[in-house]
C-alpha cells in the first residue's frame, strides 16, 4: 500500500543537522528512500555534494554511498514532505536566555509545514521535547482534519557515536494506539535491534531523565573534585583508588566541563516541568556552570594572572568534536579575558580565524589550560604550568 501512495519512505525535517543527518543516512543505508529537508541551503548543497557539513566518525563514506545509489538526497523544498510515508521531525524544545523552555516551538514548526502533510503519513517527533508537547502536536494535527498518526521516538545517541549507537541502542517507541506503535516500530526496526515501548508521557520523561541523570553525575564528580582540590589533593588519584576493583564506584566520572546542547537544557526543562522544585537539578547547574569560575579563581590564587598570557586548548564541548554549542570553554575564555593579560585559543577541529595553532600557543602562552580533552593534547611537551582537569595528559588534575 505504501509503495503506491508515496514516492519516498522518509523525510527528515531538520535533516542536515547533527541528529537528523546521521539518522537519514542510516535509514537510507537500510534501503529506505530518504530525503533530508532543511531550510539551510548551504548545508543542503554540501550534503547533496556528498560531503558531511560537520564531523561525525564513519559518516563520510556512508553519505557518499547513499548519494551514489540515489536513495538519499537533501532539499529545501517543503513539497518533499508530501512524498514520504514517514515524516521525522528533528526539532526540539529550546530554552531561552533565562533557561525557560518554550513548549510551543515544536508545534509551531509543524504548523509551519502542515499544509504539506498528507493523510496516511506517520509524523515522528525525534528530538527532546517538553513533557506534554507530544499531546500538543496530536491536538494540532486533529484540528487540521488530517489523518496523520503521531509518535514520539526520541534519539538517544551521543555525538561522535551515531553510527554505532543508532544500530546498537534500544529505540524507545511511544504512541497512543497499538496500530501507531506498530507503524513506528516497523520504521525503526530497519536500524534498531531492540524496541522499548512506553506511553508518550513516559517517553518524554525518559529522555529528560536520561540527560539529567548524566548532568547530575557530572556535577557530583565536579563537586568532589573541588573539595579534593581545595585541600591540595589530586581527585584523579583518589578516584582511581576508590574505583579499583570496587564495582559500586565504577561509574564515578572524572571532573570536566560538563556542557553541550542537551544536558543543561534538559535539566532546566525538567525543573520547569516540576514547577522549579527540582533542587538537585538547580544545584547541579550551579556546580557545572560554576566550574570555569572555580578554575580561574584557583589560577588567581596561584599565579599573577594580569601579567600572564593563558593558552586555552580546546574550544569544542567534547573530545574529537567540532561542536561548540554551549561549550564552557567559551565561558572560561570570557572570564580569562577579564582576569588575565591575554588569552590564546586553539582547537584542531573548530574553525575560527581568531584561533592559533597548538605550536604557537605552546610558544607564546605562560600557562596552559586544557578546555577539551582532544587526543591531540595527550602528548604535548611543555615546561609551563598546565591545568588539566580532564586529566587528558594523565599527570593529575590538581590546580
Amino acid at each position: 500500500m505504501a509503495e503506491r501512495l508515496f514516492e519516498r519512505d522518509v523525510v527528515v525535517v531538520g535533516g542536515c543537522g547533527r541528529v537528523g543527518l546521521p539518522l537519514g543516512i542510516a535509514l537510507a543505508q537500510a534501503g529506505l528512500r530518504t530525503t533530508a529537508f532543511d531550510i539551510n541551503p548551504t548545508a543542503v548543497e554540501v550534503v547533496n555534494g556528498g560531503t558531511m557539513p560537520f564531523d561525525e566518525p564513519d559518516a563520510d563514506w556512508r553519505l557518499a554511498d547513499v548519494r551514489r545509489s540515489g536513495i538519499f538526497d537533501a532539499s529545501t523544498d517543503p513539497e518533499v514532505l508530501t512524498k514520504a510515508e514517514h515524516v521525522i521531525v528533528v526539532v526540539g524544545t529550546p530554552v531561552d536566555e533565562h533557561l525557560n523552555p518554550d513548549p510551543q516551538v515544536v508545534r509551531d514548526a509543524i504548523k509551519g509545514f502542515a499544509q504539506h502533510l498528507r493523510d496516511g503519513q506517520l509524523l515522528v517527533l525525534r528530538s527532546t521535547v517538553f513533557p506534554g508537547v507530544t499531546r500538543l502536536v496530536e491536538q494540532f494535527i486533529d484540528s487540521t482534519g488530517l489523518a496523520v498518526d503521531v509518535s514520539f521516538c526520541p534519539e538517544r545517541i551521543a555525538e561522535g557515536k551515531a553510527f554505532v549507537e543508532l544500530f546498537e541502542l534500544p529505540q524507545i517507541i511511544s504512541a497512543r494506539t497499538d496500530r501507531v506503535v506498530e507503524r513506528a516500530t516497523a520504521l525503526f526496526k530497519n536500524i534498531a535491534q531492540e524496541i522499548v515501548e512506553l506511553t508518550p508521557e513516559e517517553a518524554e520523561l525518559a529522555k529528560l531523565f536520561t540527560n539529567t541523570w548524566r548532568y547530575i553525575k557530572f556535577a557530583a564528580a565536579n563537586q568532589l573534585y573541588m573539595i579534593a582540590n581545595d585541600y591540595n589533593l589530586d581527585f584523579e588519584r583518589i578516584r582511581a583508588g576508590l574505583r579499583h576493583n570496587y564495582p559500586r564506584a565504577a561509574d564515578m566520572p572524572g571532573a570536566g566541563l560538563a556542557a553541550g546542547p542537551c544536558l543543561l537544557k534538559d535539566t532546566m526543562q525538567l525543573a520547569a516541568f516540576h514547577e522549579n522544585k527540582f533542587t538537585l537539578g538547580h544545584a547541579s547547574m550551579m556546580v557545572n556552570e560554576g566550574l570555569p569560575l572555580y578554575i580561574v579563581g584557583r589560577m588567581e590564587s596561584e599565579y599573577d594572572l594580569p601579567k600572564l598570557t593563558v593558552g586555552l586548548l580546546g574550544m569544542a564541548f567534547k573530545a574529537e568534536s567540532d561542536d561548540i554549542r554551549s561549550s564552557l570553554s567559551y565561558k572560561l575564555r570570557r572570564i580569562l579575558r577579564f582576569k588575565a593579560g591575554a588569552v590564546l585559543c586553539s582547537d584542531p577541529y573548530v574553525l575560527d580565524d581568531s584561533f592559533v595553532g597548538l605550536d604557537e600557543v605552546l610558544e607564546r602562552a605562560d600557562i596552559l589550560v586544557v578546555g577539551a580533552p582532544h587526543d591531540a593534547y595527550r602528548s604535548f611537551v611543555s615546561e609551563k604550568p598546565v591545568i588539566d582537569i580532564w586529566n587528558v595528559r594523565g599527570q593529575g588534575v590538581r590546580i
